[in-house]
């Protein structure tokens, strides 16, 4: 035996001395005991954690039912779509006093348009005032837009009236002078077998005679445009208004939130932005191909609002979201999985869900055959967020929003 194993084995052969003051059976006992609690504590604050989830996503229903459809691939952000920041150089006018101008109409110098609190307003220079209200108060808030009213569209006609769409009460048409208020359309006339449920753009011929307008659902009003936009439903309607005989004629259905809308020079068709689609329709409202509908432009790199006429015999029109690629675009992604969908609703609230949004305003000029020319980018909406409309005047852009508490006003001439 050799030095060391002799070590070991005085090592092991130690007696072993047992006193009072031994607890190391005591310490292992006490130590399962309190490993039991802490798993028992932590489960059951799990299961707490958990249960209303699970109550959401197995009992609650949601309230969209939503449709899976097909978007191609965005385009690249490259030459025409290069991104820029030449929106930034715009001029908010009126800031924190005009709440969301949708859209833009100017008899000469002096513009018009209608605010998420249900006026229309009247500009001239740097004042404005209310030229007159097309619902009853209480306004300002989204549980009374229906009965406030939410003037969208706005046109100026060839008697030198206006012609506005009212989301939620109709068509309208409004003297710019005195501020006196026709009715044309209400809403609550039935057509085709469907209500007007989210009257949205309009346009006029040159005579008067014919009046076209989009109707962006039958089952989701305005104040819901998120969950239209989600459930992509194809219920969206383009319809004629004659202003000699009152009557109405659906001119097309089934499009996914039919949104702005435009004239062709002819008038022979119309422009239609398809907003969840991320596209604009022409749709054939008389002459030989009246009843049929194409494809102006598909695939764009945004959502698109209105579309208006530009001084170049082209159209202008305002995004304020886009696809971004490269980038994600969470709305392509989605447009396949209408189970993640349902679950987002179920958890989230529109005004939530609309926070989660890239703020990205794109303003894109387009020749007849759907060619783009130029575009504008403000990534991030720093200076113009959530534009609807960019309506040319005298060099000048002026740029409207559903959302944002301000009008802009770009110089062409500097970018």
């Amino acid at each position: 035996m050799n030095e060391p194993e002799g070590l070991r084995l005085r090592r092991l052969n130690r007696p072993q001395i047992i006193t009072d003051e031994t607890h190391e059976p005591q310490h292992k006992t006490t130590g399962t005991y309190s490993g039991k609690v802490f798993r028992v504590t932590l489960l059951t604050l799990v299961a707490f954690l958990l249960l209303p989830l699970l109550v959401v996503v197995f009992i609650l229903e949601s309230p969209i039912q939503p449709e899976a459809f097909s978007l191609n691939e965005p385009p690249l952000m490259t030459g025409c779509y290069e991104p820029n920041i030449k929106l930034r150089q715009a001029e908010r006018l009126f800031e924190d006093q005009l709440i969301g101008p949708e859209s833009i109409a100017n008899i000469g110098d002096v513009l018009y348009t209608g605010t998420a609190d249900g006026k229309i307003v009247k500009i001239e220079g740097r004042n404005f005032h209310v030229l007159t209200t097309l619902g009853k108060s209480p306004c300002g808030s989204h549980e009374h837009e229906h009965t406030c009213g939410r003037p969208l569209g706005i046109r100026l006609g060839p008697n030198g009236t206006l012609f506005v769409a009212d989301a939620y009460l109709g068509l309208f048409e409004v003297n710019p002078v005195t501020g006196d208020v026709k009715s044309l359309l209400s809403t609550g006339r039935m057509i085709g077998g469907r209500r007007l449920g989210f009257v949205n753009d309009l346009d006029i011929t040159q005579d008067g005679k014919k009046l076209y307008f989009t109707d962006s659902s039958s089952r989701w009003q305005r104040r819901d445009f998120m969950k239209l936009i989600m459930e992509a439903t194809a219920d969206g309607r383009v319809l004629e208004y004659d202003t000699e005989t009152r009557e109405v004629t659906v001119m097309m259905e089934n499009l996914r939130f039919p949104n702005g809308i435009q004239l062709f020079p002819d008038e022979e068709s119309v422009l239609v932005a398809e907003t969840t689609m991320a596209r604009i329709r022409r749709v054939h409202v008389s002459g030989l191909n009246k009843g049929g509908m194409d494809t102006f432009i598909d695939n764009l790199p945004g959502f698109p609002d209105n579309i208006r006429r530009s001084s170049s015999g082209g159209y202008w029109v305002a995004m304020s979201a886009v696809r971004p690629n490269p980038g994600f675009s969470m709305l392509d992604f989605l447009s396949q999985r209408p189970w993640i969908k349902k679950l987002v609703f179920k958890l989230f609230s529109q005004d939530t869900l609309l926070k989660f949004v890239p703020r990205y305003s794109l303003v894109v000029e387009l020749q007849d055959g759907g060619t783009c020319v130029r575009s504008f980018h403000d990534p991030h909406g720093m200076v113009a967020a959530y534009i609807s409309e960019a309506h040319e005047h005298n060099g000048h852009l002026y740029l409207g929003s559903f959302r944002s508490p301000y009008l802009c006003k770009l110089d062409l001439s500097k970018v």
